[in-house]
């Protein structure tokens, strides 16, 4: 089956059975960042932006996202957005292993983009159910923080 999609910006045709997982399609389209973890929707590791929503693609048949735009870390990795919560995640002595940085890095991006500023209880609450490998829950929060706080010098929030 042929289902068009815009891929990390560029119009892209992907060939897959309408029941294979994005992860799977996406991997096989030479989107390495995406990787293959848990499976089962858990690790965060399989995460990418669907229409700037972040989803694990390993629970996302491939043929429901027709039309849509899909962005892996591979491109993200080229936001200011990105270089935000990099910032925030090196104040915080995050150190990524580079196998779980997705879901932490799209989790933070979802946390970013809401228009008022979060309190920890609230970015804990966001990211209690990621099971990163190389970073304890309570430094991903900072690390968030520390990412809010390089944000809010860069733009003007609503609070």
């Amino acid at each position: 089956m042929k289902i068009p999609v815009i891929l990390n910006g560029t119009k892209t045709i992907l060939e897959a059975n309408a029941e294979d997982s994005l992860m799977k399609v996406l991997r096989k389209n030479a989107c390495l960042t995406v990787k293959n973890g848990c499976g089962q929707g858990f690790c965060g590791s399989c995460t990418v932006l669907l229409n700037d929503i972040p989803v694990v693609s390993c629970k996302i048949p491939v043929g429901i996202v027709k039309g849509n735009d899909i962005v892996t870390l591979d491109y993200f990795a080229k936001t200011e957005e990105y270089e935000l919560i990099m910032q925030g995640f090196n104040k915080a002595g995050i150190k990524l292993c580079g196998y779980c940085n997705a879901g932490k890095i799209f989790a933070a991006y979802q946390i970013l983009k809401m228009p008022k500023i979060p309190t920890r209880e609230e970015i804990s609450e966001s990211v209690k159910n990621l099971a990163p490998c190389c970073t304890d829950l309570d430094t991903l929060v900072n690390g968030i923080i520390h990412a809010i706080y390089f944000a809010n010098k860069k733009i003007k929030r609503v609070t």
